[in-house]
């Protein structure tokens, strides 16, 4: 049986503040995810779960349109089954990210880091607080986090998702 609790608990005095109501969803929903599935950080998997889940505004970006977030959700349900368990117990890895001694408890570096990117994101649009879009940008940004193995192979052809992003982003700076 695995262990149902995260190795330390997420730091989420680092988020406060960072984040809007939206995103907070997705953080509280990451960390519920990570505890019933036994894993021991948040990763960007739970993130990009959440952020489908929660924020219509991400499901409206994706090209495919809803058979392609349908198709995604049920990537990320089959992780919670069986598709997934080769990363239990693992810290995400990725060279976008910083070392697996920084960031935040309770995070894998990856999900901190694109935490920080999407903070960074919303900042230079004039955004005090970080939404779904912001995140969703950082996650694809980083083209070996775990969200992105589930985009690809869930069939998402990410450069028009990044296109759609940018435009989205240029239009909220100037609006």
């Amino acid at each position: 049986m695995r262990n149902r609790t995260l190795s330390v608990g997420p730091d989420d005095a680092r988020c406060e503040g960072r984040v809007g109501e939206v995103v907070a969803a997705v953080i509280a929903g990451a960390r519920r995810r990570a505890v019933r599935d036994g894993d021991t950080q948040i990763d960007t998997a739970h993130l990009l779960h959440g952020l489908l889940e929660t924020d219509p505004e991400v499901r409206e970006v994706f090209p495919g349109g809803p058979p392609q977030v349908i198709r995604l959700l049920g990537y990320l349900v089959q992780r919670v089954i069986g598709y997934g368990l080769r990363w239990s117990g693992t810290v995400e890895v990725s060279r976008a990210a910083p070392s697996a001694g920084s960031g935040m408890a309770g995070w894998s570096p990856a999900a901190t880091a694109a935490l920080d990117a999407a903070v960074r994101r919303a900042a230079s649009r004039g955004g005090s607080r970080a939404g779904g879009l912001d995140l969703l940008a950082a996650l694809v940004r980083d083209r070996e986090c775990r969200a992105m193995e589930v985009l690809r192979r869930a069939g998402v052809a990410v450069e028009p998702l990044v296109t759609a992003l940018a435009v989205e982003n240029c239009q909220q700076s100037t609006g």
